[in-house]
């Protein structure tokens, strides 16, 4: 009833506009009601009354981490902007499809282009939504330290390094180690593939690259001791309502997403969502106050798959 009467009031506020802004105002509203029925939506249980998150879902949404600077604090792409990056898909596919000629100069140590899957673009600017610009904060001064000393004072490897003198020239996801906590709840090359299993207390999250599974405890137990450090932390699960809140600490000191290393004080906080049968919310807040100049939070929407083969 009372999102009826809420539209009730945004039409009526709306007729009052100019007809230039009606257009943009029209479709605000139009989101707030999508997004109100999706929040008044009962999820389905769990033999034992948990909210039920089962089932494939994998990352295939194209969106990229960070905003362009152009879109300033716009979180969504209009018609226009859609299209392009949906025309820049398409095109990036049939060049993955694509022979290298005998001789030619392209031919790389890489894969080939055609392993790569591609995700379908959506309306979503990017993956972070706040700070509300979309971009990673800066790094603190101890931060930005902590990188360029990695490998001698080089900085950290990387997926397709210059140079390989060592391992170390290479990032652990080329290595096969981890894909890490951020990194492995979001798209990558090929491999898309998140499955959430439940039990009485405990959540399971497999992920297919690097085949990563997490098992998440629900009883409330405290966090292993700080003397211990993990590639992807210790996480622990709780229920606010319909969403699991996992909370991961004690992550190891790896280059991951931001640029920056994890350090003892680093703190994650996952928020799963159902808002309808098929949709899935995903929010993660970064908080590392020694290298990062304040948390910063990225947005992943899933969409339910159950053909989906890991």
């Amino acid at each position: 009833m009372k999102y009826r009467v809420l539209a009730s009031f945004l039409m009526a506020a709306l007729s009052s506009l100019p007809a230039a802004a009606q257009a943009p105002a029209a479709k605000a509203a139009a989101s707030s009601a999508k997004v109100a029925a999706k929040t008044a939506w009962t999820p389905p249980k769990t033999p034992w009354g948990d909210p039920d998150l089962q089932g494939q879902w994998p990352a295939t949404a194209n969106i990229p981490m960070q905003r362009p600077a152009n879109l300033g604090e716009r979180a969504e792409l209009t018609d226009a902007e859609l299209a392009q990056r949906e025309s820049q898909a398409k095109t990036q596919a049939a060049e993955d499809g694509e022979e290298i000629a005998k001789g030619s100069s392209d031919v790389t140590i890489n894969p080939p282009s055609y392993w790569v899957e591609r995700g379908k673009p959506v309306r979503q600017a990017s993956l972070v939504v706040d700070p509300p610009n979309g971009r990673i904060p800066p790094m603190t001064p101890e931060g930005q330290a902590a990188v360029k000393a990695l490998r001698g004072g080089l900085g950290p490897g990387s997926h397709f390094p210059d140079k390989v003198d060592s391992w170390e020239d290479f990032d652990i996801y080329s290595r096969c180690i981890t894909r890490g906590m951020v990194n492995s709840m979001l798209p990558t090359l090929y491999n898309f593939g998140n499955e959430i299993i439940q039990a009485p207390g405990t959540v399971v999250i497999r992920n297919e690259m690097i085949h990563e599974t997490r098992v998440i405890p629900l009883d409330r137990r405290p966090h292993v001791g700080k003397g211990i450090a993990m590639y992807m932390g210790d996480p622990r699960g709780h229920w606010e309502g319909n969403t699991l809140v996992v909370e991961t600490t004690n992550l190891k000191d790896q280059p991951g997403v931001g640029g920056g290393l994890f350090t003892d004080a680093a703190r994650l906080t996952e928020r799963f969502t159902r808002i309808s049968q098929n949709e899935l919310s995903y929010d993660l807040t970064v908080n590392d106050p020694k290298t990062w100049t304040k948390p910063w939070t990225l947005h992943m929407p899933y969409k339910l798959d159950p053909n989906y083969k890991i």
